[in-house]
């Protein structure tokens, strides 16, 4: 029962895994399924994720099958029920610990232990109502290692903390030689660094270029910095250039946890989220806070005064010390 540490005997044959989005949060969980994976080689692991999220995933040797769920979709989300429940699992775990993941094990059949996290600690508590037993009360800080320590008190006893990555497509054009890369935009505006900061880092940095990775929807919004190389691309284009690159600036955002899982060098920049919660997991980056930050998780819509305390000139330097 969660909370509780499992018997050497109860080694679970068919494990359902629930992380449904969003990227960095899909990658934070990756040390633990593989650990899984390492700890019961012989089980069957199925993974829940959004559609989007799934090539994140793709040819990981943890992972037996995916379902892939839609919740804007009707068709797609009573197809992703009708497999829950056409499948067997005796054990899942839910890293995510929001009601509609909680609930999905709850539906699956036969899944009689679901492992999940404690109400305290949990975003949505009501979740915790469709865990068996109160739900499990991490100790560690990172998410990361708070799933990690879920999993041992499960009875995986075989710890294999990498995040296998597909190595993505080639998209756009990037410069031959070495780049420094950055994703500029974060899920909410207070996570993000000024756009005019990138364009006075750029100027620091040269000869060496730096080039901002955005989805199409946002190459209007990078326009008016025309000294700034822009790479349009897919999340498959994200992986390859976060690959190429020589060194990552980044915030709390997706395509830094990327980077960390790559184990790349560069800079996060944080300010309203706390990193040694949320943070780049591995230490390949180093963080940059302002000791005045307030730590909040209200999604802001600003650029708050803890982000713009970061100049491009502080930034430049740990770039020279880490990957210049």
């Amino acid at each position: 029962m969660p909370g509780t540490v499992a018997k050497s005997d109860d080694s679970p044959q068919r494990i359902l895994i629930i992380r449904l989005g969003a990227m960095g949060d899909v990658l934070h969980a990756l040390p633990a399924v593989s650990s899984l994976r390492a700890s019961f080689p012989h089980a069957t692991i199925t993974w829940v994720v959004e559609p989007r999220w799934a090539c994140l995933l793709e040819g990981n040797r943890a992972v037996d099958q995916l379902i892939l769920l839609d919740r804007r979709k009707l068709d797609n989300v009573r197809s992703a029920l009708g497999q829950l429940r056409s499948m067997s699992f005796d054990t899942s775990f839910d890293f995510q610990g929001l009601i509609k993941s909680a609930v999905l094990p709850f539906l699956a059949r036969g899944c009689r232990t679901r492992w999940g996290f404690h109400r305290s600690v949990l975003r949505e508590p009501l979740a915790s109502w469709f865990y068996t037993g109160p739900g499990f009360r991490p100790s560690s800080i990172h998410v990361v290692d708070q799933s990690i320590e879920m999993i041992r008190a499960a009875g995986a006893k075989k710890m294999d903390l990498r995040s296998p990555i597909p190595m993505g497509v080639s998209e756009g054009n990037l410069p031959n030689g070495p780049f420094i890369l950055a994703a500029p935009f974060a899920g909410w505006a207070s996570k993000q660094w000024p756009l005019e900061y990138y364009a006075a880092l750029a100027k620091l940095l040269s000869p060496v270029p730096l080039v901002l990775n955005v989805a199409p929807s946002q190459v209007e919004l990078v326009r008016e910095f025309p000294s700034l190389l822009v790479h349009s691309s897919s999340l498959p284009g994200l992986i390859d250039a976060t690959r190429k690159a020589a060194g990552i600036v980044g915030l709390d955002s997706g395509p830094t946890h990327l980077a960390a899982a790559l184990g790349k060098p560069g800079v996060a920049i944080f300010g309203p989220t706390d990193p040694a919660r949320n943070g780049p997991y591995g230490g390949s980056l180093a963080v940059l806070r302002q000791a005045k930050a307030e730590t909040t998780y209200k999604r802001g819509v600003e650029i708050p005064a803890s982000m713009r305390a970061i100049r491009p000139e502080m930034v430049f330097e740990r770039l020279k010390e880490r990957c210049l």
